[in-house]
């Protein structure tokens, strides 16, 4: 990112301001890897007293303590500046045509403020440090010299907004820490230089449309444990009142409790109709009649087509029998058609029966989504007679059933996510199952997208209201519209959607199926915008807020309990879980994992005929660039949990499930207990049968660890060998646990800690889960 060049007018000379105040009992820095101690985690307060000059010719910023002197930014190139101001615990100047500059002392802070005066962006800090905490997903501590992540960041630029999940950064240095909290979240970028170690730049934009022209940063100086450096970020998040616990969450919504020890499970069960259901030697001849060629017509118009279809009732007509390609594209056609509201045809389903003639009778188009897929599954069933199951007991196998036998295994809390709500709408008996198992369910559900025309395939991107295409789209500063996800369609105004949203949800609900949690995807990710259109100019602030209203409508007005994918912190206060804080999607851009099939990484597609889709379902390796940053216990910092354990449970992206990279199944099962982090699993009736007995397993440890600690706060946290490999967490005064992430047994206070292996002390009590034996336990091909 280029450095701007200021017209300027006048000098100004180098300017001292100490900030000083009663010291506290000093607090210990985080111990040297080598040293093998505990890292202690007392703290007092948010922040230490320390000393600061200013030059603002180049606006380098320089911190004193104890004789200490450090950079807190580097300087900018040397200019003049104007109207400087002096005070006691404060300083003010101008860069004439840029912006006004304020620093002030605030107890045990500096308030550091920019108005501009004309500037369209300003770049202010730019940093270097021996190494950098982050809060990028959960946490990370990145050496500067690092040659992973400098390799990883290179020349990298991150939105603000969506890249970080809380508002701060720090610099770690010895002996002290410098940590910037971030008071405007908008229209920020961080750019990463990598040419001489890893540097830091920070830059603001002004927005025409955004009458707000300023942004700033509290500065706090800290020691290194990492506790003391989110201390001040927990500080001012109390401080501005948006601190809610899950413990007052669940007095407006007690399911919120159904959370505490519950595994997170994606459940693949969408086929209204199954192999189980139907006998093959009996519909063949009945799809050579009417009904094979009117799902051929319907199937045309859809994505995908209906050429593979066509072409197996023309081999299958030559055949005394179907082999299991055939009759996987035969299911995967009856079921597309079942969800079409165009599937009665009085020539097709000359006798449709009473049932679905009262349905008929009542006029499609004013039947409910619910109602639709009853009827057509009877119209379905006038044709197939005996050559199909009694309809009560379709896709049941799958679903309904599953789920009992989850509930029967001894799972006793779980949410069940829908890749769909139409999964729900199709099979209610699924979604009282799971409600009569004490689980909470929710469907997936997406305002991120818009469509101009709708796809069964995509039906969260499509809305009734078509005056939203081209009436309520974000567009950028030179008019051309956002494209939605994979480029697709565009991208939906938050600030113009509720009316919208409160449709689609009533009429999800309408016939009282039985959801007891949402799944909201994107809004807490952070993908926010400023739109120019000239007839709704909205701003990102604007954008947040009406993300944050269509989570409180599931949340206050349904009664729903409320996820979403990410978890940038500015949803905390509302949402109770969030999908993708401690493993995000990885590697978005890289070919080799999202393009190339014939690449060992690929991560797969997001369709399948039936079962789970690979993007999903699919074990892979990961690039060893990826498994560093991404997932490698020795940049791990808990800075998510040390603010948030007890206020929002968080955990893997769907994409990236407990199970998804091939060869560090047993560490994330180690962090899941060491972060206290849900599992994250998808299953239908094949997988459960092959991962049962690892799941089985690991929930037999995590799930009353989980109930306990999700209550209470991160107290401390502790790297034990300096190999970092061996790591320390406690929840409130009674539950620690130590997680071995190395091959060798390791002692800790005369305890010995098996490799690959957590131990979890409540009270006097203590239990061991050995994640080498676990994955032993996997049954997966």
């Amino acid at each position: 990112m280029k450095k701007r060049q200021l017209a300027l007018l006048c000098a100004a000379s180098l300017i001292t301001v100490a900030l000083t105040g009663c010291r506290d009992q000093a607090v210990k820095e985080l111990t040297p890897a080598s040293s093998q101690q505990t890292i202690s985690t007392t703290v007092q307060q948010a922040g230490e007293p320390f000393d600061f000059e200013v030059d603002p010719e180049t606006f380098a910023l320089t911190i004193m303590k104890d004789g200490i002197r450090m950079p807190a930014s580097s300087p900018l190139p040397k200019t003049a500046v104007t109207n400087v101001v002096k005070e006691k615990d404060s300083i003010k100047w101008t860069y004439p045509g840029q912006v006004n500059v304020s620093i002030a002392k605030k107890n045990n802070y500096l308030d550091i403020h920019f108005d501009a005066i004309g500037a369209e962006q300003f770049q202010w800090p730019s940093v270097k440090a021996q190494s950098y905490v982050l809060p990028l997903g959960e946490g990370k501590m990145i050496p500067a010299e690092d040659t992973n992540w400098r390799t990883f960041l290179d020349d990298q630029t991150y939105t603000w907004s969506e890249s970080f999940s809380m508002d701060f950064f720090a610099l770690r240095n010895d002996p002290f820490s410098i940590v910037y909290v971030v008071t405007n979240k908008f229209n920020d970028e961080v750019h990463f230089d990598t040419s001489s170690s890893l540097q830091l730049q920070f830059t603001h934009a002004f927005p025409s449309i955004n009458k707000d022209k300023s942004y700033g940063f509290r500065l706090y100086v800290t020691g290194n444990d990492p506790q003391q450096i989110v201390q001040p970020y927990k500080s001012y998040i109390e401080e501005s009142g948006k601190y809610v616990t899950l413990a007052d969450k669940s007095k407006d919504n007690p399911n919120i409790q159904k959370l505490y020890g519950a595994p997170q499970i994606y459940l693949w069960s969408e086929s209204m109709i199954t192999d189980r259901d139907v006998q093959w030697p009996k519909i063949r001849p009945l799809l050579s009649g009417t009904l094979g060629p009117w799902l051929i017509k319907l199937l045309s118009g859809l994505e995908g087509g209906s050429d593979e279809f066509a072409q197996v009732l023309k081999d299958i007509a030559k055949q005394n029998s179907l082999d299991a390609y055939q009759k996987r594209v035969i299911l995967s056609a009856l079921n597309q058609g079942l969800k079409l509201k165009d599937f009665y045809s009085p020539t097709v389903f000359p006798n449709p029966g009473s049932e679905a003639q009262k349905l008929i009778d009542q006029g499609i188009d004013k039947l409910s989504e619910q109602k639709l897929y009853d009827l057509n599954k009877l119209l379905l069933k006038s044709v197939l007679k005996d050559a199909a199951a009694d309809i009560s007991t379709w896709g049941q196998a799958d679903s309904t059933d599953l789920i009992n036998d989850i509930h029967k295994s001894g799972i006793q809390k779980a949410w069940i996510g829908l890749p769909n709500w139409a999964d729900g709408l199709s099979n209610p008996p699924m979604v009282e199952a799971a409600n009569k198992a004490g689980y909470l369910i929710a469907p997936y559900d997406s305002y991120h997208s818009i469509q101009e025309k709708p796809d069964p395939s995509w039906n969260t991107a499509f809305f009734p209201d078509t005056s939203l295409y081209d009436k309520a789209t974000i567009a950028k500063k030179d008019g051309s519209k956002i494209a939605g996800f994979l480029q697709r369609g565009r991208k939906l105004n938050p600030t113009l959607a509720m009316p919208s949203v409160k449709q689609r949800v009533e009429g999800i609900l309408q016939d009282g199926i039985g959801y007891n949690s949402w799944f909201v995807d994107s809004d807490a990710t952070g993908d926010i915008y400023d739109d120019y259109s000239p007839d709704h100019p909205t701003t990102q602030l604007q954008d947040m807020m009406a993300r944050l209203d269509r989570f409180n409508y599931f949340a206050k007005d349904k009664q729903m309990v409320v996820g979403s994918e990410g978890g940038n912190d500015y949803a905390s206060g509302v949402i109770a879980y969030a999908q993708g804080i401690e493993s995000p999607v990885i590697a978005w851009g890289d070919p080799d994992m999202r393009d190339n099939k014939n690449s060992p990484y690929y991560v797969g597609g997001y369709y399948a005929a039936s079962g789970i889709p690979e993007r999903y379902g699919k074990s892979v390796p990961i690039k060893p660039l990826y498994g560093k940053v991404y997932n490698d216990p020795v940049y791990s910092l808990p800075l998510y949990k040390l603010v948030y354990n007890d206020s929002i449970i968080t955990t893997n992206h769907w994409e990236w499930g407990t199970y998804k990279i091939k060869g560090e199944e047993a560490d994330k099962m180690l962090y899941g207990l060491l972060y206290n982090v849900p599992p994250l699993y998808h299953l239908n009736r094949l997988t459960w049968e092959q991962e049962k007995a690892s799941i089985l397993d690991y929930l037999k440890v995590w799930s009353p660890f989980h109930q306990q600690a999700v209550s209470q706060k991160m107290s401390k946290f502790a790297v034990l060998t300096d190999d970092r490999l061996v790591q320390s967490a406690q929840y409130g005064s009674d539950i620690k646990v130590i997680a071995n992430f190395s091959e060798h047994e390791v002692k800790v206070d005369n305890d010995a800690i098996p490799a690959q292996s957590a131990v979890i002390y409540e009270g006097k009590q203590r239990s061991i889960f050995k994640a080498a034996d676990n994955v032993k336990l996997l049954a997966r091909k």
